[in-house]
């Protein structure tokens, strides 16, 4: 079918929850996708920073269809081979001990909410539930984790909210420092803040969040659901600078494309006991080996001193823009996240970007984020600057 004929089927049969563009892709191979009609697009998205390792990447791809031919779900009543072995890769390959797996960021970030009170409740009892959590946040759609969230323009209709949230300035310990109560009993922060505009906090702060949490009993809780899994140039957002977390949220690129999500912890922080939480689909044989052959994909020799090239030469790319477009008002980014922040809507880029061949996505309207494929070549970004040089004159005029 064409694109005109899936968009139609699209409007008569699927939820309306997403305002989507006018096409409809069917293919994909790294960094290229295809549409309906046949077009090729080169994807600066990545799903949302789900495809780190590009489209239908050969490993993940022969995972998937090996095990497909073995076992596809048997429910967490039994021990999952492919499951062991992503969760022995997460904690050899960070802070954790132990993993718990579900299908999303948004239930990811639910565990650890989860996780932060029963470890409260068992040490301290009744009373001490309180989450703080920071201004321009996202952490997802679910109500808890929707509660989490500091931007007000997601809850509109979904009020009245949790209890038990607070929110704070992103970047500003002192701020966190005096916040801090009796009920308080976790944080939980993003190390670069991705749908809030891309927004990178000082030098310090995630040492300063950790002290504080250490000095008040508080689980520090990670959520790396965007910028994990080598989308910073590091495998972990948090190893810039040095902090472990008590807990992290992954999902995205976990699985290189597969629906998965995590939640890891150190042993001090999992409280869960059977029957505490879980999740029926989560963990299943077909997404964690996706996840294994993901994870080493991520982890092979040259794969993160790649992106930190990349990410050096597209940030680079933007800055020789920003001397010729004065609308550029801040780059900011590690790896390949960057926000390039422009002081007028942006949002007409996304759609000059579909009918010039380019998938690309604005955060707060004002800030164009490069989320490109890992995989991703100078020669790629090359024709995406060349496209933004001509696209910034047209958003003054």
């Amino acid at each position: 079918m064409d694109n005109a004929t899936l968009i139609s089927d699209a409007e008569l049969n699927v939820a309306p929850t997403y305002g989507r563009y006018p096409i409809a892709l069917v293919r994909g191979e790294g960094c290229r996708v295809w549409d309906a009609d046949g077009k090729e697009y080169l994807d600066f998205v990545s799903g949302l920073a789900v495809c780190n390792l590009g489209h239908c990447h050969p490993g993940v791809v022969a995972a998937i269809r090996e095990q497909a031919g073995k076992l596809i779900h048997v429910s967490n009543l039994y021990h999952i081979e492919p499951q062991i072995e992503l969760a022995k890769r997460l904690n050899r390959l960070s802070f954790g001990d132990k993993a718990f797996f579900c299908n999303s960021g948004t239930e990811a970030v639910e565990a650890a909410l989860k996780l932060a009170r029963k470890y409260s409740f068992k040490k301290y009892g009744e009373g001490r539930h309180e989450i703080l959590s920071f201004d321009m946040s996202f952490h997802g759609r679910t109500m808890a984790s929707l509660t989490a969230t500091g931007q007000t323009k997601f809850h509109g209709a979904f009020k009245p909210l949790l209890p038990g949230f607070r929110y704070l300035p992103f970047g500003d310990v002192e701020s966190v420092a005096a916040a801090v109560s009796e009920q308080t009993c976790a944080i939980m922060v993003e190390p670069i803040q991705g749908e809030g505009g891309v927004n990178v906090p000082p030098d310090g702060y995630l040492k300063g969040l950790r002290e504080i949490c250490d000095a008040n009993d508080l689980l520090l809780l990670f959520d790396e659901v965007q910028v994990g899994l080598g989308r910073t140039g590091k495998l972990w957002a948090y190893e810039h600078e040095g902090v472990a977390p008590d807990a992290m949220s992954l999902a995205k690129a976990l699985a290189g494309g597969t629906a998965i999500g995590a939640l890891v912890a150190s042993d001090k922080a999992m409280a869960f006991e059977p029957g505490d939480h879980a999740a029926t689909f989560g963990g299943n044989p077909l997404a964690t080996a996706a996840g294994c052959a993901a994870m080493d994909a991520i982890t092979a020799p040259g794969f993160l001193e790649h992106v930190q090239e990349m990410g050096a030469y597209a940030t680079a790319g933007l800055e020789e823009l920003a001397t010729r477009h004065a609308i550029i008002k801040d780059i900011r980014g590690k790896g390949l996240i960057i926000g390039c922040e422009v002081d007028v809507d942006a949002t007409s880029i996304v759609t000059k970007g579909l009918e010039a061949g380019f998938l690309l996505n604005v955060a707060v309207q004002k800030v164009i984020r490069l989320i490109p494929p890992l995989v991703v070549e100078k020669e790629m970004i090359d024709k995406l600057m060349n496209f933004l040089d001509e696209a910034l004159s047209d958003l003054v005029k």
